[in-house]
C-alpha cells in the first residue's frame, strides 16, 4: 500500500509582540500568516466507503485546523502570559480585543510547535501529521517535521 502525503493551506491575520526581544518585534505588530498542513496515510481502498481513494477528506482536515487554529488565531493578538505583556493583554481584553495568552514566546517557531500538538490530537488514528510550514512573511517561515520530533 502506498503512503500518500496531502497538504492543505490556510491563512490568518495575527498580531503579537516578543517580550524582551532586542529588535522591532518587541512592539505589537501583525502578520498575514500562511499555514501549510501536510498529513500522510494510505488512501481508503474499501469500495463501499464514500471517501474511497482519499487519505483524508480535505474538508475534514479543514475542520480540524479551522476550529483549533484559524478561528482562534485569526484577528487575535498573542502574548506570552509569563511576561509583563499580560498587563497589556488584560487592558486590550477589557477594551473588547481578541487576545490569546500562551505559555511561550509567540515566535513562528513556538507557534508551529503549538499547532502541531493541536492538530495531532485531532487527527484520525490512521492519519499522521507529516509536517507544518508557518509562513510569517513572504520570505520567512518556520517548519515542523514529525521525523525531527519523534
Amino acid at each position: 500500500m502506498s503512503k500518500i502525503r496531502i497538504t492543505k493551506q490556510f491563512s490568518f491575520e495575527t498580531g503579537h509582540a516578543l517580550y524582551g526581544y532586542d529588535g522591532k518585534c518587541k512592539n505589537v505588530h501583525g502578520h498575514s500568516y500562511k499555514l501549510s498542513v501536510t498529513v500522510i496515510g494510505n488512501p481508503i481502498t474499501d469500495t463501499s466507503h464514500v471517501k474511497l481513494g482519499m487519505v483524508i477528506d480535505f474538508g475534514d482536515l479543514k475542520k480540524i485546523v479551522k476550529e483549533d487554529i484559524e478561528d482562534v488565531f485569526d484577528h487575535a493578538t498573542v502574548f506570552n502570559k509569563n511576561t509583563p505583556h499580560v498587563e497589556l493583554a488584560k487592558e486590550l481584553e477589557q477594551r473588547g480585543h481578541n487576545v490569546i495568552l500562551v505559555d511561550y514566546q509567540p515566535t513562528s517557531e513556538n507557534m508551529v510547535i503549538d499547532f502541531a500538538k493541536k492538530i495531532r490530537a485531532r487527527l484520525p488514528e490512521n492519519i499522521l501529521l507529516h509536517s507544518l510550514k508557518l509562513q510569517e512573511t513572504e520570505t520567512s517561515f518556520a517548519e515542523w517535521y514529525a521525523s525531527d520530533n519523534d
